[in-house]
């Protein structure tokens, strides 16, 4: 009797659970995403489906199917599956699961699979009692986390896992896992008449931000709270998704003219030096759901093309943010991100790297000169060639410095870059129009020199 008790409220558990969890793949056939370690071929999928997994731990964004691969492993496996959540755990937990996993292997020589959620919350301790037992084979890991188990899993632990990184779901991934739960007749809404606009789902996918089960829930709270019409159906409509996702839709589309539009005045703004132009364009486009990585790239490029030698730190500035975002990812990254925008936003500006591009239109416009004798390469050819003769080593002068030809016969007097007044170039347009005028005076007394010679051997011919 009490059989039937339990076999009922587990139906009524199983009927009323979240739509994300009803939803949640139970084979690997219906696993949305994660082509890059479960495709065709790969290590894990093999694994999984050959029942022969070893101590692994699942990494990434929530969201992203830890849990649930997981759970498709218990599943499939014929070994025991217990499961242990690091937030409510205790050693004591840890020692109960260790003491059952090996009575079941002495008695019944069944292996156990110990899966550990948010198995970066155990401390030091925790994790030390579960390593022998993972070393000897008493049972096989599946850890969960969304740290980065390198730097959070004691260094033991992960030398004895395989460790896979789950990814970011893609939009396509999540409109698939939407029109999944729309279209189920036994776990989703199949049996009812649900019509979602495309602008609302738009918006609950762009706002899940990768996460599976933060649109699932977006869409059970939309279809859920919306009554039906005279005809029976549920119509979700932008406003509704608003309201269900908390969330104002703003416009911008990754592939139109609102993505360009935004991204301009963004750049624009940087260069125009206006920091708060700046952060609230970069707000709607992360408030939107763009990649902070492109964002990123394009602070990047600026900080060479518009600030350049005006304050070469901008550089280093974005470079270290673009870095330092791969380590901490959202939402803390946002830190990263603004700290970028306003030191890029607030530096001198200089776009004298553009004087490369003059140089690269020479090359391609004129003929080519040849090099200077004394530039070239003097290990080869000196003694035959006298390659390199007359070369001045600038470190044996003053300064660092001697006039010397650098550019080819025809091009003396050419002049690509021309260091601007603000910031370090004020420093650079100081000492290169020092060193500028002494190379004009040295290039003088050659062209005299070389007339004077050429006179007198004139003379000498008559």
């Amino acid at each position: 009797m009490s059989d039937l008790f339990q076999e009922a409220a587990q139906r009524y558990r199983t009927s009323n659970a979240p739509l994300a969890d009803r939803m949640r793949p139970r084979t690997l056939h219906t696993f949305v995403g994660q082509q890059h370690i479960l495709g065709e071929g790969k290590l894990l999928r093999r694994a999984i489906e050959a029942d022969r997994i070893s101590s692994v731990i699942f990494f990434g964004p929530p969201g992203t199917g830890k849990t649930t691969l997981a759970r498709i492993i218990a599943n499939t496996t014929a070994s025991h599956f217990s499961a242990l959540n690091a937030v409510l755990a205790g050693v004591k937990d840890i020692r109960e699961a260790i003491h059952q996993a090996k009575e079941r292997l002495t008695l019944h020589q069944q292996k156990t699979i110990l899966f550990v959620d948010e198995v970066h919350r155990f401390n030091k301790a925790q994790q030390d009692a579960l390593l022998p037992h993972v070393e000897n084979g008493t049972v096989v890991l599946i850890g969960a986390t969304t740290e980065n188990p390198y730097f959070e899993v004691i260094k033991a632990l992960v030398s004895r896992s395989r460790i896979f990184e789950l990814k970011t779901l893609t939009e396509q991934d999540l409109y698939g896992i939407a029109a999944m739960a729309l279209r189920d007749k036994d776990r989703g809404y199949g049996n009812q008449i649900v019509e979602i606009d495309t602008d609302a789902l738009d918006h609950m996918v762009s706002s899940a931000n990768g996460d599976a089960r933060s649109l699932l829930n977006a869409l059970e709270l939309a279809v859920e709270t919306t009554p039906s019409d005279e005809h029976r159906v549920v119509r979700v409509t932008l406003e509704v998704a608003e309201d269900s996702i908390q969330k104002r839709a703003v416009l911008y589309d990754k592939e139109g003219d609102a993505h360009y539009d935004t991204i301009s005045a963004f750049i624009k703004s940087l260069r125009g030096s206006d920091p708060d132009a700046a952060l609230y364009w970069m707000a709607r486009m992360v408030y939107a759901g763009e990649d902070p990585r492109f964002i990123l790239r394009r602070m990047l490029i600026f900080a060479a093309e518009d600030i350049g030698l005006a304050d070469p730190r901008a550089l280093q500035i974005a470079t270290a943010s673009a870095q330092g975002f791969e380590y901490v990812g959202m939402p803390e990254g946002r830190f990263l991100l603004a700290e970028c925008c306003l030191y890029l936003a607030t530096a001198p500006k200089s776009n004298t790297t553009l004087s490369f591009f003059q140089a690269l239109h020479y090359v391609e416009k004129e003929q080519s000169g040849e090099v200077p004798n004394p530039l070239k390469d003097a290990n080869r050819d000196k003694e035959g060639l006298g390659h390199g003769d007359g070369y001045k080593y600038p470190h044996a002068f003053r300064d660092h410095y001697t006039p010397q030809q650098y550019l080819p016969d025809q091009m003396q007097g050419t002049y690509f870059y021309e260091p601007g007044t603000l910031g370090y170039e004020q420093e650079i347009t100081d000492r290169l129009s020092v060193q500028r005028l002494r190379d004009d005076e040295e290039n003088f007394k050659k062209r005299v020199h070389k007339y004077t010679t050429s006179d007198r051997e004139e003379k000498d011919d008559t």
